[in-house]
């Protein structure tokens, strides 16, 4: 079984998903939000795809380690994920994820245009690589 790692923003959601092992996270694809709730209907077919097992969703924290609105929003979709699915889904300190995607896309020489398209998806990734090296540790 995978693990499915969540980048939830206001306009799109980066997905990426485990190895069998849970030792590696890939990027998958960047789902763009919709307002019939597609993008539910899209991670429920990644679900079936991928097998996962369990959700990892960013929880985007303030600096000082407080949860704002954007944080209260990324809480809200993950209980609506754990209930919509039924497996369990954990929240993620996303603290400048975005940021380390970034700054590898720019190392990779990356147009200003491709990271735009695939920031998303790269934050996710880290994101799901975080939770799988911490729990490697454990």
């Amino acid at each position: 079984m995978r693990v499915l790692g969540i980048d939830y923003g206001d306009r799109n959601i980066g997905i990426a998903v485990s190895d069998a092992f849970k030792w590696t996270a890939q990027g998958l694809e960047v789902v763009t939000k919709r307002r019939d709730e597609g993008e539910l209907e899209r991670i429920a077919q990644l679900i079936h795809e991928h097998e996962v097992s369990e959700i990892i969703v960013g929880l985007p924290k303030n600096m000082n380690g407080t949860i704002g609105p954007r944080g209260e929003i990324s809480i809200a979709f993950a209980k609506q994920l754990e209930d919509k699915f039924g497996i369990p889904v954990h929240l993620w300190d996303e603290r400048l994820t975005t940021v380390a995607a970034e700054k590898l896309l720019i190392d990779a020489d990356v147009s200003r245009k491709k990271r735009k398209a695939v920031i998303d998806k790269m934050a996710a990734t880290i994101i799901l690589q975080n939770y799988l090296d911490f729990n490697m540790k454990r």
